[in-house]
Parts: C-alpha cells; structure tokens; sequence
C-alpha cells in the first residue's frame, strides 16, 4: 500500500522527517516588557524515534533540535539543544507524543525560520525546514499577538515555560480537530487599546469563527464581549465545537472601538473532521427565491446538478447540506438554498455571478472531465474552479522515471498567500483523471514524500518517507516545482 502523509497547514506548521522522526511545529509571536518574542510548539510522535535503556531499567529517546532565526543569512537568534521524551518502562506502548515549547527575543522584523531534527539513538541525514516569519508590534497602535490554540490551561502556582498572564497554557499544536475532539481553547493578547482610549474606557471585543471559503459568519460561534482599555487586554476563551461541520474555517478576533469600527484584528485558520455534526442549516435558509433566477429553474434534476457543482466553492457546512440536498425532493427548499448561497457571495447581483460560475464549470469540464467524472468532480476541475485558472501551468506526461504529472503554480491565492504551488499526477497511466498529489497552500493536503510517490512508477525507495530530490535521467520535477514554467 502506498503511504500518504497529509500536513493540515496552520500558520507555520509541518512534517519533519529527518530520519524517521515525525514531528509537528506551529509558533505565534508575542510582544512583552522585555521586547517582541517568538513562541515555537513542537510535538514529537513517540513511535518514531528510538528509545535506549537507562541505568534505571527504563527507556529514553532524545532528539537534537537545533532552531535559527536569521536575516540576510545572518544569525539574529538561535537554540540547540536536546529534547528527551519521557521516561518508559515499554517501548511497545510509545504511541504519545511529546511536547516542547521555547521563545526567542526578537526586535520587529522579518526572518528566516530554519528547524533541524535528528534522532540521537538513530542518526541520519537532518533535512532542514525553513519558512518565512514577520515580528510586527508597534508601539503606539492597537494589535493583536498570534493566537495561541490550547489543549489544557490551568491557574500557575509557579513560573513555567508555559505560563501566561497567570495561566499554565499547555499548547494544542495542530490546526486540525478530529472528530473526539470537542473544544476548541484559545489564547490571545491586545496591545494598546489605553494608546487610543480614555485608560478604563470600554471598547467591544467579538471572537468568531467564519468559513474560510466564503467567510460566512456562524453565530452558533460567535462571542461579544465589552471590555476596559488596557495596556494589555487577555483573551482567554473556548468554544463546544461539537456541532461544527467538516471544513476549513478561520478563528477571527476583533477590537472595535466605541463607533463600531473595527481597530485591530487577528485570524488563525483551522480544519475541523466532524461527520457525526448535528448541523442546523437554518443560515442558509434566510433569504427566499421568490420572483429570483433560482426560482426559474423547475428541473429538480437541474437544479440538483447546478447544486452539486458548487461543491468545490462551498464551505464546510454547505458541502455537508449539499450531501443531503441531492437526496431531496423539495423543489422550493432547494431553490431557496440555491439563491441564499449565491446571494452570501454576491448581495447585488446572485444571479450574475451563477451565470460567471456556471462559464467556469463549463470551461473545467473540457479541461478536466473524464469519461466518469464530470469536470467539476476532479481534483483538477476543484482547483481550478476554487482558485481560479493557474498563472503558469507545467505539464509532463511522458518522463521515462514518472508517472504523468502537471504542477500548477498561482502568484497569489485568495489575496493573502504567495507563491503557492499544486502538483497533480495520473497513477492509473491510462485516464485522464490526475489526482493532488502535493501542495503548500493552506488547507490543502501536504506530502512531503511527493518525489517518492511520483517516481513510485520505476523506483521502490527503501524508506518510503523519503523527502529527498530524486534525481534520475529525464526527470524534471524538481525544475518545475522550483521554477514552473
């Protein structure tokens, strides 16, 4: 069987497979007395690395981190040290995980972020991970720091690592919420809001959670607060997630200052695995299709296919509606649904932007569609409905090593991410049907072993999470994941 890894991508979170250890990293950033800081989270799985006897009768593993904040190539912060997991009687029941959490003091600024794992019972090669990371606090104007995701908080009865504003904050450090989890915790801090109000004046505070496709509001998620200008204001505050529908989302905090305009703001995207949800549609039922477009489409089975091909536009809990809708046979339910959904994404006109959609589903479906798919079902067809058509597209079907594989690159996506690339390959060598293989967009599925599947046609690598480049004669990949043509 083949191993597909899959990274849910937060702010700054990822794989790390630097002999067989898999580990997960996010940060945030802080501002303090002392200066602005950057707070890293690591989780270690515990059954993959290896564990030694101790003097003791029990085992240990450790990993040698090592963690560099640099500017033009110059070391602005750095930490190199050993993190050993828990002592353990049976290596045969190490399927924990291990947590560590450190800060680095660091002036506002852009750096570059560069993590290095190794297994000190197991050496091999450390494959180094960078990412870009901005430090932005001013001094006079309202901000918020990262929001911090928690598994647990507790009030300190000492100075830790892990303390804040009098609370012991043991970090949740995925984007993700599987299904047995059921609380969403967070923590946030706002600087500054006495810089522009009255110290002890009242300002509004609201935290919600929106769709991260549409940015549809869900007010079963939504909290206001009033609160006193401080020169620090601490948001500590969870949410019962157990009805939350499967999908991408956005956590978002709001400052609002006593005109109702927003002063300061701060969003974290997570993904949420949900399918025993209790949904309530009843949002999307706010408006009606009387006298509208949708209302003139009698057809149930029109309207039915012009529903599911939506799908790949819709959020998480317009998906999970759209699984239901196609079972049912209430004409004006669906119409109504119809309507509401494109009225949330364009108020003046829903009809005129059905009608631009509906060009797009067509051009997918000669670009995309297969004998058994419609376009709009393909992996291809999602992307390019979701995001619009690539800026360059760099195809190679017929590389002696590989199977047949495209990588779509876009400059920009959804306005806020850069430089984001998809890699799409057809396994069965015969249809036309690619599937997503690997990207570095968020909310997208992320395989670090990318290289070992798509060359998975000629070559059986020992080690399957294999991350390396593979060079073999004729091989292109690599070029145009660096340099898409």
């Amino acid at each position: 069987m083949r191993k597909i890894f899959l990274l849910l991508i937060l702010l700054f979170p990822f794989f790390s497979e630097a002999k067989n250890v898999w580990a997960f990293l996010t940060y945030s950033t802080f501002n303090s007395p002392e200066g602005p800081y950057i707070e890293t989270y690591l989780t270690v799985a515990g059954n993959s690395v290896k564990y030694v006897k101790k003097e003791n009768g029990k085992f240990q593993a450790t990993v040698n981190v090592l963690m560099t904040f640099k500017q033009n190539s110059i070391i602005k912060a750095f930490k190199k040290y050993e993190l050993n997991s828990p002592e353990i009687e049976d290596t045969t029941k190490n399927t924990y995980e291990f947590l560590d959490e450190q800060r680095f003091l660091v002036p506002n600024g852009t750096y570059d972020f560069e993590l290095q794992l190794a297994d000190k019972n197991n050496p091999g090669r450390s494959n180094p991970f960078t990412q870009s990371v901005t430090v932005n606090f001013p001094e006079a104007k309202p901000c918020f720091s990262g929001i911090q995701l928690v598994e647990t908080y507790s009030k300190s009865e000492s100075l830790k690592t892990i303390t804040k504003s009098g609370y012991d904050l043991v970090p949740y450090v995925y984007s993700y919420y599987p299904p047995k989890d059921n609380r969403m915790i967070f923590y946030c801090e706002l600087y500054n809001m006495d810089k522009i109000l009255v110290p002890g004046q009242k300002f509004i505070l609201t935290y919600f959670i929106e769709s991260y496709e549409n940015q549809m509001k869900f007010n079963d998620f939504a909290r206001v607060k009033t609160e006193t200008a401080k020169p620090v204001n601490v948001v500590l505050a969870e949410f019962n997630i157990e009805n939350l529908a499967s999908g991408n989302y956005n956590l978002i905090l709001e400052a609002r200052d006593q005109k109702n305009e927003v002063v300061a703001s701060q969003k974290l995207f997570i993904q949420r695995s949900n399918p025993n949800a209790k949904l309530s549609f009843a949002e999307m039922f706010s408006s009606t299709s009387v006298n509208s477009f949708a209302e003139k489409i009698t057809p149930i089975d029109t309207l039915k296919e012009n529903i599911n091909s939506t799908f790949p536009i819709s959020s998480g809990l317009e998906r999970a509606f759209i699984r239901n809708a196609l079972k049912s046979t209430d004409l004006k339910k669906l119409q109504d649904y119809f309507y509401g959904f494109w009225q949330r994404r364009e108020q003046a006109n829903p009809g005129h932007a059905w009608l631009i959609y509906k060009e797009q589903i067509k051009k997918a479906q000669y670009n995309f569609g297969t004998r058994i798919k419609k376009g709009y079902q393909t992996d291809r067809g999602r992307v390019y409905l979701e995001y619009g058509p690539p800026n360059t597209r760099s195809e190679q079907y017929n590389e002696p090593t590989t199977y047949p594989y495209e990588i779509w690159q876009y400059y920009t996506l959804k306005q806020t991410q850069r430089n984001k690339k998809f890699v799409f390959y057809a396994p069965d060598m015969v249809t036309s049907d690619f599937f997503l293989l690997h990207s570095d967009a968020i909310g997208e599925n992320n395989n670090p072993a990318w290289r070992t599947v798509l060359y998975g046609r000629t070559l059986a690598p020992n080690d399957l999470q294999d991350t390396q480049t593979i060079h073999t004669w004729g091989g292109l990949s690599s070029d145009y994941w660096d340099l898409p043509n």
